[in-house]
């Protein structure tokens, strides 16, 4: 867990990140040896951008390849200017901006014999879940829940989101959670 400072540090770093690609085209750099050690660790992290309370970017990592405050810097760059959703941010959009991060756990795979025995093994409000199979895969963080809180129809909407149909159903599916710390 983080504390405030820490949290609030991260949020500034997100928040000077976009400003500097507004300016420069690119994301802030930083030295990691400036911070706090617990902000130094290889962590992956997704950033969400909000407009009106509407979604207006999120990118981030799944896997932990590099040092937080780098990974916070990064995404929050792509969230507003390579969401491919989404057209680039512009500055009289910054003042407007909610951003929220989210710190993700390293993903454990569920093992699951069937599409049911993985809708009982999921936890609503609890699991972000990556879905691969084969070349398609998408990802929910735990946040999803709130607009999709019914397991099948977070489900449909996920396998959507990774290129497949609602219905697909394959034995070659694979699926894994991960939880997050969230902050705005």
């Amino acid at each position: 867990m983080y504390n405030q400072q820490q949290r609030d540090q991260l949020l500034q770093l997100a928040r000077d990140s976009i400003s500097c690609g507004l300016k420069n085209s690119t994301a802030l750099t930083i030295k990691v040896q400036d911070f706090d050690s617990e902000l130094q660790q290889n962590r992956a992290c997704f950033v969400t951008l909000h407009k009106n309370n509407q979604l207006r970017g999120c990118i981030g990592s799944l896997e932990a390849h590099r040092a937080l405050v780098l990974d916070v810097c990064e995404n929050a760059y792509s969230a507003a200017f390579r969401d491919p959703r989404f057209n680039r941010l512009q500055e009289n959009e910054f003042d407007q901006l909610v951003l929220s991060i989210s710190v993700l756990t390293p993903s454990t795979e569920i093992d699951f014999n069937s599409e049911q025995d993985l809708l009982d093994k999921i936890k609503p409000g609890i699991d972000g879940l990556i879905l691969q199979e084969g070349h398609h895969r998408g990802t929910f963080l735990p946040s999803v829940w709130e607009q999709l809180p019914d397991p099948v129809q977070f489900l449909q909407y996920l396998k959507i989101k990774a290129g497949l149909s609602a219905s697909f159903w394959s034995n070659n599916i694979g699926v894994s959670r991960y939880q997050t710390e969230s902050f705005e």
